[in-house]
């Protein structure tokens, strides 16, 4: 496959949030940076005039663009700081120090002290986060110091220091934020019950703070304290917005490998995520062409060792999607809940992302890779004993009985035929029966594509339901095809799709490429047959005005409308002008009709 261009890449991008990572010709990485939308950040440097003349340099030296898809922008900006600090990509300068986000830490001690900090110490104690603004901590630890006294001091609240008397209470005592466990006066049981409540308010299950922080903001309104109500009423927005966890960093999970599979008839993607310290620090996916028809459990397996040993990856663990046999010192974990699962989840969606660029890149640079794809995914879906390479569709269309006509549209490798649309006008049937009208125009279809020895498709889609598949059917056993061609019918309401002899339909997923096509080919038919019954009906009405001359056929009247375009200036034409058309005779007619 040709070399992507950073033009192709750009069209591919998808429109969600994420981190993308600029590198040179020689791979080196230029620049990491956030997005809210990853397609309109990234093209902005390509298109925009950039004042800043390191920017300007940068952009020229771009050859590859890699991206990785996250649930949040917020997501996206921690991903971002884990990057630049294990990377240091040369235009990076604003992440580039030791500073790093905020947590909250439970201390590991007697009565755990609780308090923000931006280093994590592996000395036992509890850290939630990391959480993108100072203000959501702060406010966070406001409403928890409101609700629950806790201790502010650095003492070493021991049992035999305590008994001692080595501590006096201080003025946090005195104005009622703290029990005074320094003097014995709160029992740790007590204490450690009130850390208990406020791990639950730190994972965001603090409903009942909320709702007494609605209390407090209109018991201080009542008092007409406006300026302090308004204070806790911040304080409540901030909450509400606020998000528990990030789904990219967890302190508790350390030193992880974490793989993923999405698969189709010809490729598989496998997803590749690297945690270090709770941190996403390396995200790859791998593109594998099916030779045979491999499992997913084979392919991940073989991935998982070449990966591995691309990135020389040391970890121990590994999350995957379904259990596989690895060498003995590595521990499989298959999440079902929690963090490890979130994390497994968004491994695949990036892998499902990545799939999605690649249909869109192969679909211009390898269009025949990516008809053989969609065929093969078709037979599957529709369970065809061959690719339908050749499909046609049949619809009716009629109004109140009026002018009945059928049309047949031709797709050829998915895509319109265009040249072999054709249209009928139905000659057995009187009223609108929709059911007889589609079993004379698949009669008459092919029954001339037998009489000329022309190749007959391999999936005929019928518009409409059980009834409409029926009559059809009764046209192919009538010409001895029943079996040798591929028939189903579709129905507008909720998109079924019924097979012959089968009263259960099958729906297809919304999103999936067989349906996809199905629309396209009924809503095509269903175009082509409204417009040809569209040209019928006014074709007829404007005909009859002049076929009602004595003397006039249809055929001289076409030939009069196709010079004249219309009946008004037929009306308004000399004689000598509609005789150079239909010569004098017929001109005259036609004229002194008219006047």
């Amino acid at each position: 496959m040709p070399e992507l261009t950073v033009e192709l890449q750009l069209n591919t991008l998808p429109g969600s949030p994420g981190v993308y990572q600029f590198f040179d010709k020689d791979g080196k990485m230029l620049y990491v940076g956030k997005a809210k939308n990853l397609k309109k950040r990234v093209t902005s440097y390509f298109t925009k005039t950039h004042e800043n003349g390191k920017t300007r340099v940068m952009v020229k030296k771009i050859r590859n663009i890699k991206h990785i898809v996250v649930p949040t922008e917020s997501d996206a900006l921690l991903l971002e700081n884990n990057l630049i600090k294990k990377y240091q990509p040369r235009y990076n300068v604003l992440l580039k120090d030791d500073k790093s986000y905020p947590w909250i830490c439970i201390k590991n001690e007697r009565f755990p002290r609780i308090f923000p900090t931006r280093k994590l110490i592996r000395d036992g104690s509890e850290y939630f986060g990391p959480y993108t603004s100072m203000k959501t901590v702060k406010t966070l630890l406001d409403l928890i110091r409101s609700v629950y006294p806790l201790r502010t001091c650095n003492y070493d609240l021991s049992e035999e220091k305590i008994t001692a008397g080595k501590y006096k209470v201080c003025l946090e005592y005195h104005m009622g934020n703290c029990k005074g466990p320094c003097e014995g006066l709160q029992q740790e049981e007590e204490y450690r019950q009130q850390i208990d409540d406020i791990r639950e308010i730190i994972k965001g299950n603090f409903k009942s703070s909320l709702h007494y922080f609605r209390k407090e903001m209109k018991s201080l309104a009542a008092d007409m304290q406006f300026e302090a109500a308004q204070q806790i009423k911040n304080k409540i927005e901030v909450l509400e917005n606020y998000q528990a966890k990030s789904t990219i960093v967890n302190p508790k999970i350390n030193n992880v490998d974490v793989f993923s599979i999405i698969s189709d008839e010809a490729y598989a993607y496998i997803n590749f995520l690297q945690l270090s310290h709770g941190s996403i620090i390396r995200s790859h996916t791998m593109e594998i062409k099916k030779k045979l028809q491999e499992t997913d459990k084979d392919l991940l397996q073989l991935a998982i060792v070449e990966i591995r040993n691309r990135f020389q990856s040391q970890s121990r663990e590994l999350y995957l999607p379904f259990p596989l046999a690895l060498p003995d010192d590595l521990k499989v974990t298959v999440p079902k809940l929690g963090d490890k699962k979130k994390i497994l989840d968004l491994s695949e969606r990036n892998a499902r992302f990545f799939r999605q660029e690649r249909f869109k890149q192969v679909k211009i640079t390898d269009p025949d890779r990516h008809v053989n794809r969609i065929m093969a995914q078709m037979k599957k879906d529709l369970r065809l004993p061959e690719e339908p390479r050749h499909i046609e569709c049949f619809d009716n269309s009629n109004i109140q009985g009026s002018n009945p006509v059928a049309a047949c549209v031709v797709f050829r490798d998915g895509k319109p035929a265009k040249k072999e649309y054709r249209h009928f006008n139905i000659r057995t049937v009187e009223g609108p029966d929709d059911f007889a009208s589609m079993e004379e125009v698949v009669f008459r279809r092919y029954r001339r594509l037998l009489e000329e020895g022309s190749s007959l498709p391999q999936l005929i889609v019928i518009d409409g339901g059980k009834g409409q598949l029926s009559s059809a059917l009764k046209s192919l056993e009538a010409l001895n095809l029943r079996g040798k061609i591929a028939i189903i019918g579709i129905a507008k309401r909720l998109e079924e799709i019924y097979f012959p002899g089968d009263p259960v339909p099958l729906y297809l997923d919304k999103k999936s490429e067989t349906l996809r096509i199905i629309q396209q080919l009924r809503n095509e038919a269903h175009r082509f047959g409204i417009t040809f019954h569209r040209d019928k009906r006014s074709k007829n009405a404007i005909h009859s005005v002049l076929e009602d001359i004595q003397g006039i056929g249809d055929k001289t009247a076409e030939q009069v409308l196709k010079k004249f375009k219309s009946v008004k200036r037929v009306k308004e034409a000399s004689l000598e002008d509609l005789s150079e058309v239909v010569g004098y005779a017929k001109a005259k007619k036609i004229y002194e009709n008219f006047h």
